[in-house]
């Protein structure tokens, strides 16, 4: 089985919502078989999606981030992360991770009774993810229907029945087994949590270039300095003024790969007034001078070339 290296960046929108769509309207569902490797920095950055997802972790170790919960899965495990649940992947190394993504509706058709008696219960509960380890007898019945998923997909025969088939006795297991007690209060407060968070990462990634505080993005969200703060570390794991550094950095990572705009032009369009200190910063971050960054991107292009 050879690697996806097709989809190796994780193309979001200001809201982080994934905009690539997986799968198509007619079997809308995707499966990849991935190396964390192969992303910028061994990363799978923060994104969410309306599909439901599945990973397994073939080798390596994963740190991943769910919502406000952060873990690591090791070889063997595998999760399941709810529709429309932010999230992010990281490894040191390299590290194999077979996934598949496929909509609620990929299960049960919206207006079906198996959609409103089995999907539905599960993905407006407070159900964020699902870790599957195989100590756990029903988790290991999890991982080894994922393994049968993933197996199904070299079938050029019958692989769309088969994964359709497997996905519904998935489904059935997690259903059965998983805690999705519904609890209307704590969703509702999550919800309302998640777009606050949203429309300051908005705020942010519209006005990055310009000098803003945490005061700003406090009062643009009309709440306190003490709630963005905390919104950020719980769902992110990082500060405002972090996020704002870092989101300066990946654009101006962008900007080098991009266009052949001067060092000290990109330092001042991503909000660096000063060239030394952004140099110091995208180093510490990535690793590589701005130079060295570019001529890396370039050589890269050019092998694919």
């Amino acid at each position: 089985m050879n690697y996806n290296t097709s989809y190796n960046k994780i193309l979001t929108d200001d809201d982080l919502m994934e905009t690539v769509q997986h799968g198509s309207n007619g079997y809308p569902f995707k499966f990849y078989y991935e190396n964390l490797a192969m992303f910028d920095f061994n990363c799978i950055d923060w994104h969410w999606h309306a599909e439901l997802e599945f990973v397994y972790i073939e080798s390596g170790n994963v740190a991943c981030w769910v919502g406000d919960k952060q873990f690591v899965l090791s070889e063997g495990d595998g999760i399941f992360i709810n529709s429309k649940i932010l999230h992010r992947f990281y490894s040191k190394k390299e590290a194999v991770i077979p996934n598949f993504l496929c909509l609620p509706s990929f299960i049960g058709a919206q207006e079906s009774l198996i959609y409103r008696k089995y999907v539905l219960p599960v993905i407006s509960s407070s159900l964020s993810f699902q870790i599957f380890r195989a100590l756990v007898p029903w988790q290991a019945k999890a991982i080894e229907i994922m393994k049968q998923i993933i197996a199904v997909q070299d079938d050029d025969l019958s692989c769309e029945l088969a994964t359709a088939s497997l996905v519904q006795k998935l489904w059935l297991n997690i259903y059965e087994n998983a805690d999705f007690t519904y609890t209307e209060d704590k969703v509702n407060r999550s919800a309302s949590s998640m777009a606050r968070l949203q429309l300051m990462m908005q705020y942010i990634h519209m006005n990055y270039a310009y000098d803003i505080s945490l005061d700003d993005i406090a009062a643009d969200a009309k709440i306190s300095k003490s709630t963005v703060l905390n919104l950020f570390r719980n769902y992110l794991h990082i500060t405002p003024v972090n996020y704002l550094i870092d989101y300066r950095l990946k654009e101006a990572a962008a900007l080098l790969s991009k266009t052949e705009k001067k060092i000290n032009a990109i330092s001042s369009e991503t909000g660096f007034h000063n060239v030394d200190y952004f140099c110091r910063l995208f180093k510490k971050h990535y690793h590589l001078t701005p130079t060295q960054y570019r001529k890396e991107k370039l050589s890269n292009r050019r092998c694919i070339d």
